[in-house]
Formats: structure tokens, sequence, C-alpha cells
């Protein structure tokens, strides 16, 4: 009932409720594309090296999500999101262009451009709800998000892969160029007071610095960042041997579709409990729990039996979430308004880009070690990482949220 209740109150919060819309119209999109991207450039060269640039494109602009992260902090949240969402929209349209393999420059280029938006968007849109948003549903409220996003995952890939089929990779550009432009109206709507920024008494990588001392300097955030940072790493590697693990299990790479519809069901699920488990376990713990269920998980892969991989793929969908809902949660509630752009910028490039790394990792070691040792050594490592984790003393790293609720962000 508690779950029900606190869920209902966010999606009856209007900026609550409208931000969701906004993740949720925007997401589909931006799923959809994801996998459009790399089957486009694959139909055009017949290339997989090429074909994979399309998540590097997308993913390289993390690395400068403490500078990006800046920009959310210079202006007004809700007029940057609308602006950014005009942009891409308008700059989504040029890929209708394309249509050669000597046109790719510009898919490639539109794609690293949709990165670095991203990272700026989602810096300054935790920074719009942790301002707009009841501070004690800022946990329901990422979980929801996590909950969309997810959802998102299972459906919209179908649906680029039917537009793409039928119109080709501009169908699924003028998709993505709607969700946007549905998007920047659903921002329009909303109803927030914001003061206009500051001026900036520090420039350049002064500003850039602030951010990532507030990160580096707070007690709760450090360990949360860092443990978050290697289970990514970790995830990333298992990720890599899904189809070595669907392989071991006497099915073609089809089913790793299953495995991850399965895993989409777990993340829906923890989504809608993350607020209540937040509020009772702590972000330390919280993050803690996932990701000890998650080394066992990760472990387990390696056993060749269909019931085992179903129940792992539900748990990695559980324990993976759980960490990052509980770092983003934290982040938002330590950190003061006027840094928050900066702050979760930076949080966010330490904790995925390990997981492009990780990917890449688990490419190359697949075929020099065995998935079931590596699976192994991965439940050891993230086994230690939670230990770590809830290891800390919560004088140090814990139960400060009763402050941090009041105090942490002025805005």
């Amino acid at each position: 009932m508690t779950t029900r209740w606190t869920a209902v109150r966010v999606l009856r919060d209007r900026t609550a409720g409208r931000c969701l819309t906004a993740v949720v119209v925007s997401g589909f999109g931006t799923s959809a594309l994801w996998l459009a991207s790399g089957v486009w450039v694959k139909d055009l060269t017949g290339s997989d090296g090429l074909a994979a640039l399309c998540m590097l494109a997308m993913w390289l602009p993390t690395l400068a999500g403490p500078v990006l992260g800046t920009l959310a902090d210079r202006h007004r949240r809700r007029p940057l999101l609308v602006t950014l969402s005009l942009c891409m929209a308008a700059l989504l349209l040029t890929l209708c262009a394309v249509d050669a393999p000597s046109e790719l420059w510009l898919l490639y280029a539109v794609l690293f451009v949709y990165g670095a938006a991203g990272t700026v968007h989602d810096a300054a849109e935790s920074a719009l709800v942790a301002g707009a948003v009841d501070r004690s549903l800022l946990g329901d409220f990422n979980g929801l998000r996590m909950t969309a996003d997810e959802g998102m995952k299972l459906l919209a890939p179908l649906a680029g892969a039917g537009l793409y089929t039928a119109y080709g990779g501009p169908g699924v550009a003028v998709l993505d160029a709607a969700s946007f432009l549905a998007a920047a109206l659903v921002y329009v709507s909303l109803r927030v007071r914001e003061e206009r920024p500051e001026p900036a008494r520090e420039g350049g990588r002064s500003a850039t610095a602030e951010g990532v001392r507030h990160l580096w300097g707070d007690p709760a955030l450090r360990p949360l960042v860092l443990a978050g940072g290697v289970t990514m790493l970790c995830a990333g590697v298992s990720g890599a041997l899904t189809y070595a693990v669907v392989e071991d299990l006497g099915h073609s790479p089809a089913y790793a579709g299953v495995l991850y519809a399965v895993q989409g069901a777990g993340s829906v699920t923890v989504g809608l409990l993350s607020g209540p488990g937040l509020r009772r376990l702590g972000a330390r713990r919280f993050a803690g729990y996932g990701i000890g269920l998650l080394a066992v998980a990760v472990a387990l892969r390696a056993v060749p039996y269909d019931p085992v991989a179903w129940a792992c793929a539900a748990a990695i969908g559980v324990g993976l979430p759980a960490a990052l809902i509980a770092v983003l949660t934290e982040v938002q509630r330590r950190t003061p308004g006027p840094l928050l752009g900066r702050v979760t910028a930076t949080a966010n490039a330490l904790v995925f880009t390990p997981n492009v790394i990780g990917l890449a990792a688990g490419a190359g070691l697949v075929e020099l070690i065995g998935h079931r040792t590596q699976l192994t050594g991965l439940g050891a490592a993230l086994g230690v990482t939670a230990a770590v984790l809830l290891g800390q003393r919560p004088a140090s790293a814990g139960r400060t949220e009763a402050r941090s609720a009041s105090d942490a962000s002025p805005a």
C-alpha cells in the first residue's frame, strides 16, 4: 500500500508527472535510434566495426561530463531543456540526407552531438527535478524514471526495427525528432519558479573543479559513486559475455532477447520499490544490497541451466538499477542547487564510462579466458564492492538523510 501510495503521489505531482512524461517520450525515440543507427551503418557498409562506432560516438561525450554539466548550472534549467530538445529535433532531421557510405560522417557527427546534448540534458533535468519535486519523493521519482526507461528499452527497439524495415534510417530519425519536439512541449508546460543563476565567480577549469571537489569531498557521495563505477565496469564485462552464456545454454543468439526482457522486468520492479527501500535502508545500504544481489547473479550465470539463467537475469535487473538509483538520489539530496548540474554530470561520467570500458574489455577477453571463469571473478569483485560499501560506518557515509533533505540543496 505504501509503495502504491508514494508512486501515486509522484504521478499526481504536476512537475514530477510531466518530467516523467518527457522522459518516456524522449526515451522512446532515443532507444529506437540507438538500435537503428548501428543497423543503418551495417547495411550501408557491411562493417561491424563501423557499426560499433555509433555507440562510441554517443558515449564519448560522457567523458566531458564535468565540463558539460557546467552549462546546466549557468542557465535556468527549464529553458535550457526546451532549447536542447528543439535543437536536437532540428539536427536529427539532417539525417534524412544520409543514404550512402560517403555521408556517414554526418551520422557520426549527429550522434556525437546527441551524446553531448544528452549529458547536459540529464544534468539539467536532475537539477530541475531536485528543486521542484518534494525531496522525500526523489527516490520514488528516480525509481519511476528507471521503470519508464526500462519500459522504453523493451518497446522502442521493436518499434524502431519495424520503422527501419519500412522506411529506413531516415524514418527512425524523424521519429526521434518528433519525440524531442514532444518533450520540448512538455517542458514548456512545466510551471516552476527558477531564479536566474548568479554570475559565475570562477570560470573555465575552476568552475568545473568546484563540482568535482564537492563530489570527492562528500563522505557519503564519494564511496557511493566509486562503488557505482566499479559495479558498472563489472556489469559491462558481464554484458559482453551474454552471447557466450546463451551458447553455453544451447540456444541461438536470439535467446539473448529473452534474457534481456526478463532483466527489464526486474528493473521495472525495483523502480517501483526504490522509494520505500531508500527511506527504510538509506542510500548506502540500498546500493550495497543491490550490488550484493548483483554479485550472486553474475557469478551464477556460469551455471548452464535455463531456470538459473532466468533467475539471474531478473536478479541483475533488480540489483544493478538499485545502485544507480541510490547514487542519483543521494547526489540530488546532498548537492547545493547551483552545483547540481556539474556534480550530476561528473557522477554520471564516473559511473557510466566504466561500463563502456567493461564492454570493450569483455569483448576482448571472451576469446582468451572462458566466460565461466570471468563470471566467477566478476561475482567476487562485486561481492567485495558490496562488502566494502556495507562495512562503512553510518557516521561517515550513512544516515544523513534528515539533514541533507533540509539543507543540502537550498534551491
